[in-house]
């Protein structure tokens, strides 16, 4: 085995030792592990095992060309120099961005601390009550400030929110709406300007048509469906909307309204003058500007469209045993069941910075928020009448936080950006401010003074704050809000601090134990690559300033680009999407605007196989495409010989194919470069779904395999953490010919030279987390990406062999080998009266949180260990597989009454005086002698979903009103 010792993963013996080297590190498995995982595979090294996984016609003839890899103490150094070319001015911009305080504790206790940022999805509930109380609390806070009856557990950012409730309002036309084929939709010139920009996007491929105007000389026809304003206006203006939405109702046109957050503990909630849809960000809720994000949009609408509203929704419900219990209410309006009858492709959420931004209104309180959103009209209102002292004009009759002055802004802007100060100036003679909880009165003084320089004027002394309204009384709130007691109990840090850490001890996350989840790729999120997120010099610049303000991110994000286009192999990357669901989408929109250019708009064709993931043609369908499904042959494989068909079929028409790489069924299949050939010859463009690319980095890429584009997911591949269910980034690479089409900004120049218009709000999307992959990159380099990729396919086969016999794996390779995850076949364990479910519920009493469940398959497990798990941990996992086959094999049909059926075991379950199962406590909580050195107890017991979405609860309520439901 000293050869093994030698070659392993092409790294020198001697450069192992290295205790710097970070892939030693992010890599799990260790040399001395090598031996007994080739002999458990049956190959003699690493290499022989690749050779037989990836076809040789699509191996890379040589390594990744990036730069030497960094040790993580040369990386801090590396980007700490990095954040020093930043210029982190005072910016009020505003435009849907403002600076925020993110509380010490809130930052401490979850945006730092890996048991928040490296859960799951909370699709296993019983192993997510922390998250999804959060959760809850943060749907309660947006329906409380809105006004509305129901809230989604967030959106990417406000202008896709926006656009979802565009594209909402347009499915819940009327009968006689849709007859007539209504599709006119109202957008106030009001609007933020990245909004109007992602309508159009969103609105061209399904028709709609956009009226853009003012307001207040708005003509009501029956032409129009909806309609959507800006409260308050982009400029700051706050408009008393009612007689509007009041005219609306009366034409059957639905209204949204994109509301500021803040603004609605001082103003009257639009679910008080009626509107259908309320959007807008939680980032002034205390989460860093980061440059654009990532931020947690939010989601208010009306009960009656609780089944049409994108997203996720936290629902209460109760247990086996008749507690309250949370879990996601109504996952069937999501993409993987309604595939490209779903209304929307969002598949995901900003978790983490919901629960941020909740939590921010937990510390706070009502009472806090009311003065935080007081302090900041105040400033904004002594600032104007400051100003107006010096003799210049304030334009806006009644505002919360931004006035609008009329000055000269080629005499302005030169002044504030020597005292580093960035406004937003919005002509020649009108600059717009827009103040926030951090603007303190020397801020305020420093305004004064460069204004009054500007108009050589002597400038005055503001001495405090003035305590008087610009908001006419008429759109001042008077309802109360967040009187729910989690609202009024933390506000001490000490009591914050022990609720945050009771919900995180409800949670498991990859700070426990291994989460094997297939196609979800659950590896380490390095503290290295994390710790930059909290530097101030990276959080604190705002999307919009001028472009030199942000050397710094502009050196990392076009290096980024750079490191994916040579990873992907591809000509360009963009940046932009917020979500490998949105990055699906970007793809499409990018093919439909190339075939646009040639001429071939009737080019609408997207060929999508049977196996796809459900998000494929649900994106499809938002690009105004046809989906046509190709079949999968008998080993899961695309089946050539169909698709072939439907190609030839619809060669006049055909736009693209949509396929992922390896396949969702975990197989990298031999016929991929015939696939793309005959999508090429018969006029298509090729678009890889990236979900699967941990099999490919180092090893092979989408442009080798024949792809056009690809969409990658960061918090997969590239080690963004999931967050609980979000952040996500999923960044398109492309090909030469598609380079031109890459999405645009309004406000900052980006994309392509023919861009289209914009994706998501912010000019590079989720900015900061990208800080996240940069550093991913370079502290591995090529030969730890490469090494990575093989790892994860090693670790993958040494599950499957380790568990042959006892489970079957439905797919695999042509010689017998997995990629980088496994389906495993749990169908057959029905005739023991078990179901995949009790498996995944079980396996929380051995303290794993389940593979992915009946996906892509139903009745599967699909099981992905990636590369930075151990081999102890990889052992305990199969020794948890393997005892529970034994359980299955002892279970019957006939008796429900055993340890599966009853998983999971909580603590009180099992520490109660009586107990009447037929296994013991010990069987129940204790099944392997390993959980005992570090045991995780559930919360709940197994939650009833049915009840829950029959009984819709999806805010904080008492305990009584859940009872009573």
């Amino acid at each position: 085995m000293s050869i093994f010792a030698h070659l392993y993963f092409r790294l020198k013996l001697l450069e192992f030792m290295r205790t710097d080297l970070f892939a030693l590190r992010h890599i799990g498995i260790r040399e001395e592990d090598l031996p007994q995982m080739l002999r458990t595979i049956n190959v003699n090294s690493v290499d022989q095992l690749i050779t037989e996984t990836i076809p040789d016609d699509i191996r890379l003839a040589k390594p990744l060309a990036l730069e030497t890899p960094m040790s993580e103490h040369e990386y801090l150094s590396h980007i700490q120099v990095l954040s020093e070319k930043n210029k982190v001015f005072k910016s009020y911009i505003g435009l849907g961005y403002h600076e925020s305080i993110t509380p010490s504790v809130i930052k401490r206790n979850i945006l730092e601390n890996a048991g928040w940022y490296t859960a799951y999805t909370p699709y296993q509930a019983e192993i997510a009550q922390g998250r999804l109380e959060a959760l809850l609390n943060f749907q309660t806070v947006i329906a409380e400030l809105t006004g509305m009856e129901l809230a989604n557990a967030s959106l990417l950012d406000e202008s896709t929110a926006a656009a979802e409730a565009m594209t909402m309002l347009f499915d819940v036309r009327s009968r006689d709406q849709k007859k007539n084929n209504v599709l006119k939709f109202f957008v106030s010139e009001e609007i933020l300007p990245q909004t109007l920009s992602l309508l159009k996007t969103r609105s061209t491929p399904l028709e709609i048509e956009l009226i853009v105007g003012n307001h207040e000389s708005f003509e009501f026809g029956d032409d129009y469906f909806g309609a959507l304003l800006q409260y308050p206006g982009k400029h700051g203006q706050v408009h008393d909307y009612a007689s509007f939405v009041a005219k609306a109702v009366e034409k059957n046109i639905k209204v949204a309204i994109a509301a500021d957050i803040l603004s609605l503990a001082l103003l009257t909630p639009p679910g008080e003058f009626g509107a259908d849809v309320v959007v807008g960000t939680t980032q002034r809720f205390g989460i860093p500007l980061g440059y654009g994000g990532p931020h947690a949009a939010f989601f208010a609408t009306k009960e009656e469209y609780k089944r049409s509203i994108p997203g996720r929704i936290i629902g209460v419900t109760k247990d086996t045993d008749g507690k309250p219990a949370l879990r996601m209410a109504l996952q069937t309006r999501e993409q993987h069941i309604k595939r490209d009858k779903a209304t929307s492709n969002i598949c995901t959420a900003q978790v983490l910075l919901a629960v941020m931004a909740g939590m921010y209104a937990v510390y706070h309180g009502p009472k806090g928020l009311k003065y935080i959103a007081n302090k900041v009209h105040s400033t904004a209102v002594t600032l104007a009448d400051s100003l107006e002292k010096l003799g210049l004009y304030q334009t806006n009759t009644s505002y919360f936080d931004t006035i609008s002055i009329k000055a000269d802004s080629s005499k302005v802007r030169p002044i504030a950006e020597k005292y580093e100060v960035n406004f937003l100036y919005v002509d020649a003679d009108t600059i717009s401010i827009a103040l926030n909880e951090a603007t303190s009165i020397k801020d305020l003084q420093l305004i004064v003074n460069i204004f009054a320089e500007a108009i050589g004027k002597k400038a005055i002394t503001i001495n405090g704050l003035l305590s008087q309204s610009l908001l006419e009384n008429k759109l001042a709130r008077t309802s109360t809000f967040l009187e729910n007691n989690v609202f009024n109990s933390y506000h001490s840090e000490t009591e914050l601090m022990r609720y945050i850490k009771k919900l995180e001890r409800k949670d498991l996350a990859l700070n426990h134990s291994m989460i094997s989840l297939g196609s979800c790729t659950m590896k380490l999120n390095a503290a290295s690559e994390m710790l930059p997120l909290s530097m101030a010099r990276w959080g604190n610049i705002h999307p919009f300033v001028p472009i030199e303000q942000a050397e710094g991110y502009q050196i990392i994000l076009k290096e980024l680009e750079k490191d994916l286009n040579i990873i992907t192999g591809f000509a360009g990357t963009s940046l932009q999407p917020n979500s490998g669901a949105q990055g699906e989408f970007a793809g499409l929109m990018v093919i439909r605007a190339y075939h646009e250019s040639r001429g071939e708009t009737h080019r609408n064709i997207c060929l999508i196989p049977a196996s796809a993931h459900g998000t494929n043609p649900a994106s499809a369908v938002m690009a105004g495409m046809k989906v046509v499904v190709t079949k999968t042959d008998e080993n899961g494989n695309i089946d050539v010989a169909d698709l072939a068909e439907k190609a030839e079929l619809h060669k006049d028409n055909l736009s693209a194919l949509m396929v992922t790489y390896p396949s969702t069924h975990g197989v990298f299949e031999s016929s991929i470069k015939e696939i793309t050939k005959l999508i090429h010859d018969n006029g298509g463009q090729v678009y890889m779904d990236g979900a699967n690319m941990n099999a490919q980095v180092g090893l092979t890429n989408p442009a080798t395999i024949g792809a056009d584009v690809c969409h990658l997911n960061l918090h997969k591949t590239f080690a963004i953490p999931h967050g609980g269910g979000g952040p996500g980034v999923g960044p398109i690479c492309v090909a030469e010919q598609l380079v031109p089409f890459l999405p645009g900004n309004p406000v900052i120049k980006t994309g392509g030279d023919k861009a289209i218009t914009a994706i998501s709000a912010a000019p590079w999307g989720s900015s900061l987390v990208c800080l996240i992959s940069y550093g991913y990159i370079k502290m591995l380099g090529e030969n730890g990406l490469t090494q990575s990729t093989k790892t994860a396919i090693l670790n993958a086969n040494y599950i499957k062999n380790k568990l042959s016999g006892k489970f079957d794996v439905l797919y695999t390779g042509e010689r017998g080998r997995a990629a980088h995850e496994m389906i495993i076949d749990c169908r057959p364990f029905k005739e023991n009266g078990i179901e995949v479910t009790d498996i995944a519920k079980r396996l929380m009493d051995y303290g794993f949180h389940a593979p992915t469940v009946s996906f892509p398959v139903a009745g599967t497990l699909m099981i992905e260990p990636t590369e930075s798990e151990s081999l102890a941990e990889l052992d305990r996992f199969c020794s948890a597989m393997l005892s529970i086959r034994e359980e299955i094999d002892a279970a019957s049909a006939e008796d429900n009454n055993n340890a599966l059926k009853n998983a999971p075991h909580t603590l009180e379950m099992v520490t109660t005086d009586k107990w009447e199962f037929p296994y013991s406590r010990q069987q129940a909580a204790f099944p392997l002698p390993y959980i005992l050195e570090n045991k995780f107890w559930p919360s709940v017991r197994r939650v009833d979903d049915t009840y829950g979405d029959r009984n819709l609860i999806c805010t904080c309520a008492p305990i009584e009103a859940y009872a009573e439901a």
